[in-house]
């Protein structure tokens, strides 16, 4: 019986490796490609509305649980796929159910370059919260971060 869970961890383990690498690939390409695109507008208005555009329909995983988000440093929501009304809030005093300040958390790890997040967020389609396993990078030549994550099992 041990053995049979021990071989389910490992699945589940790398099975959370495969979507950690995923993500990480993922929002490096499409911060990038943001940056890009961002590099000669100075209008803020203008550049929102690049982003918005830009991550609105990415949609992936096989339940399309997958989307991005964008914040800028001061934790106001720039763009959201899925919960487009969170758009312009400032989300720095925001905690999940375990308490955990998901934004903030989030910021730190895009300030340091990037890097993986714990915290409990709703799934597309549910009520309640979730364990989520995020992922943000800054957006190149910009206060903005990016990010998007997995929910766990």
């Amino acid at each position: 019986m041990a053995e049979a869970s021990g071989g389910a961890k490992a699945k589940a383990a790398a099975h959370t490796e495969q979507h950690k690498e995923l993500a990480r690939t993922m929002v490096h390409a499409v911060a990038t490609g943001l940056g890009g695109a961002l590099a000669n507008l100075n209008n803020e208005n203008e550049r929102i509305e690049l982003i918005r555009a830009f991550v609105a329909p990415i949609r992936f995983y096989a339940d399309k649980s997958g989307y991005f988000y964008v914040y800028d440093s001061k934790c106001l929501n720039i763009a959201h796929a899925i919960q487009k009304e969170l758009q312009g809030k400032n989300l720095y005093n925001y905690q999940d159910v375990k308490g955990t300040y998901v934004i903030r958390d989030l910021n730190a790890a895009a300030q340091k370059g990037g890097g993986f997040v714990n915290f409990y967020w709703v799934k597309p389609g549910a009520r309640k919260e979730s364990a989520k396993l995020g992922y943000v990078e800054p957006i190149p030549g910009t206060d903005y971060f990016i990010g998007t994550g997995v929910y766990l099992p």
